[in-house]
């Protein structure tokens, strides 16, 4: 009987180890710089001392151009898209797995390992993965995120109607618990992080494309 106890010991362990090991990786895929990372080198500056100081794709088209803002969003986008598409596959029937796999991408991305725990505001790399939760969910921000984006040139707004939507969108269609209540939280995080573009549409002042 006494050596029943440490083999036991042994899988509870595992079944813990293999799940952190997985959020932690999360992180660190969410907090690879990649709008920083161009701009650096496409400009020689440092992109969060400049226009909003994020370092997501509006930010970058202001300083490297549209083509590679396209890059920073796709790459952005597979930050999310991937790790949560991994951990569904890995652990099949853990829902709660997937949302703190997913939210830990989110976290990374705005507070990168890499930059001092700074970043963007995770509108993109959150689309990727609630792509992987709910396509269809995904599909539909997405497309909000574009339209209120093209009709009132401001991408903060289109962000922020996609944020909202997304929760509504999960709940709309019978989406697993853990991840309806991540969209949510995922949803409040995004507005979080918006708090300053939010201000600045109250003031009249928050930037619009060109």
């Amino acid at each position: 009987m006494p050596a029943v106890a440490p083999a036991s010991s042994s899988l509870i362990s595992a079944a813990w180890l293999l799940p952190a090991l997985a959020v932690g990786l999360a992180y660190v895929i969410g907090s690879f710089p990649t709008g920083y990372l161009i701009v650096k080198w496409r400009t020689g500056e440092d992109i969060r001392r400049h226009g909003s100081g994020g370092t997501g794709a509006t930010n970058v088209r202001r300083l490297a151009g549209s083509s590679w803002a396209r890059v920073a969003l796709v790459i952005d986008l597979l930050k999310g898209l991937l790790p949560t598409l991994a951990a569904q596959a890995l652990f099949p029937t853990q829902y709660w797995l997937h949302a703190l796999v997913a939210f830990a991408v989110i976290v990374g991305h705005s507070r990168s390992l890499f930059l001092n725990f700074t970043g963007g505001k995770s509108a993109a790399s959150g689309l990727g993965t609630l792509a992987a939760l709910d396509w269809r969910a995904a599909l539909i921000a997405a497309a909000l995120a574009y339209g209120v984006t093209r009709l009132t040139r401001t991408v903060s707004i289109g962000s922020l109607a996609a944020a909202v939507a997304a929760p509504l969108m999960m709940i709309a269609f019978g989406a697993p618990q853990p991840y309806s209540l991540y969209a949510l939280a995922s949803s409040l995080y995004v507005g979080w992080k918006h708090r300053q573009n939010i201000r600045r549409l109250l003031q009249g002042t928050e930037n619009k494309l060109d």
